[in-house]
C-alpha cells in the first residue's frame, strides 16, 4: 500500500476516473453514512457531494487527503488535521480514516492506520488523537486494538454528535543494524537482552544508526563494539523488520536492517566489552545450533529467525553444484 495525497487543486476538479473511484468507495460504506449523518441520503450518494466534501476538508491549510492504493486500486482513505481548533490541544488529528467496504478483511485499515502514524512520526509529532461516534462500537474496537486509549467523551463540533475520544502516543522512529553471525557448523551468535517493556529476549549483535550511518555501517560497527570482533563484515542482507520496544526508557518504534556473516566458532573478546554490555543491557551469550532455535521456549528476536535462516541455508544448496563435462 501507498498513499498519495490528494491537492486542494485537484480537489476542486477531480478528474473523472478518479472522482467515480472516490464515489464507489464512499457509497460503499452507506451503512458508516448511516451512522454518521454526513450525506443526505446514504444509499444514494453522488459524485458531486463527494467531491464537495473533499473540497471543503481541504479548504482549511492543516488538513490533508490522503488516498490509499494497493495493487493499483484506490482501497481506501484518510483524512488528518495537523492542527485542531482547540488551542489546548497540541496532537494532530485523524479525522476520518475508511476502507472500500468490498475491501476489509484484508489488514487495509491497520496498514493504513500504521502509514498515517508514520507520516505524524516523521514529522516530529508524538502523538495523535481521533473521534469515534459512540453509535460506532465496532470503530471503537479497531482503534483500541491497535493502541488508542480513551481519553474523553464528547460532543462533535459540527453536528453536536456523542463522540469518544482517543489517544495514540507515537514511538519516536529508531533504524537500526544487525548481524547475524554464523560459524562453520550453522550455530548463529546471540546475545540475551534485557527489556523494561518485553522482559529478557534473545537477540542478534547490533543496535541503533548513528549519524548519517547505513543500515550497514551501523551493524558493522554495532557487532564490533559488542564482540570486539573486527574480521567480520556484514554479507548479504537476511530480513528487515519493525518492532516495538523500549530502549534506554525511551519507547521506539524500529527499523531494522538484518545482515549475514560468516566466522569461527570463538566468544567475544575486548577490555572494553563489559561496559559495553551493561551500557546495552546485554546479560549474556550463546551459540545456537538450528535445532535449539527451533524447539527454544526462550524469545528469540525476530521469531521467524529459525525459518530465515533455513530458508537462507536451502537457498545456498541450491545454488551449488557439479556440472559434468
Amino acid at each position: 500500500m501507498f498513499l498519495e495525497p490528494l491537492t486542494p487543486t485537484e480537489a476542486g476538479a477531480l478528474p473523472g476516473e478518479l472522482l467515480t473511484e472516490l464515489t464507489a468507495l464512499y457509497a460503499s460504506n452507506h451503512a458508516f453514512h448511516a451512522l454518521s449523518g454526513d450525506f443526505p441520503d446514504p444509499e444514494d450518494i453522488r459524485p458531486e457531494q463527494v467531491a464537495t466534501a473533499l473540497a471543503d476538508e481541504l479548504a482549511d491549510p492543516d488538513t490533508e487527503v490522503l488516498l490509499a492504493r494497493s495493487a493499483g486500486r484506490l482501497v481506501g482513505i484518510a483524512i488528518t488535521l495537523g492542527t485542531h481548533p482547540d488551542p489546548d490541544d497540541e496532537d494532530p488529528w485523524i479525522g476520518l480514516l475508511m476502507i472500500d467496504a468490498t475491501q476489509q478483511q484484508q489488514g487495509h485499515g491497520r496498514q493504513l492506520a500504521s502509514l498515517v502514524e508514520a507520516r505524524f512520526r516523521e514529522a516530529g509529532r508524538t502523538a495523535v488523537r481521533l473521534a469515534v461516534l459512540d453509535n460506532n462500537p465496532a470503530a471503537l474496537t479497531f482503534w483500541t486494538t491497535l493502541g488508542y486509549d480513551v481519553i474523553d467523551h464528547r460532543h462533535d463540533r459540527q453536528l453536536g454528535r456523542p463522540c469518544t475520544v482517543l489517544r495514540k502516543q507515537l514511538r519516536r522512529l529508531r533504524h537500526a543494524g544487525r548481524v547475524a553471525v554464523l560459524d562453520p557448523a550453522g550455530s548463529v551468535f546471540l546475545f540475551r537482552y534485557d527489556d523494561a517493556e518485553t522482559g529478557s529476549f534473545w537477540a542478534l549483535p547490533g543496535g541503533g544508526l548513528e549519524g548519517d550511518e547505513t543500515p550497514r555501517e551501523g551493524a558493522l560497527r554495532e557487532l564490533r563494539e559488542e564482540t570486539g570482533w573486527t574480521d567480520l563484515e556484514p554479507g548479504p542482507l537476511l530480513h528487515t523488520r519493525e518492532v516495538d520496544a523500549t530502549f534506554s526508557g525511551v519507547p521506539v518504534h524500529q527499523h531494522e536492517h538484518i545482515y549475514v556473516a560468516h566466522g569461527p566458532h570463538r566468544e567475544p573478546t575486548g577490555a572494553h566489552l563489559a561496559a559495553a554490555h551493561a551500557q546495552d543491557g546485554i546479560l549474556a551469550w550463546r551459540w545456537w545450533t538450528r535445532e535449539e532455535l527451533h524447539g527454544t521456549p526462550e524469545t528469540v528476536w525476530p521469531a521467524e529467525l529459525p525459518q530465515l535462516l533455513d530458508e537462507l541455508e536451502e537457498g545456498a544448496g541450491e545454488g551449488t553444484g557439479t556440472g559434468s563435462g
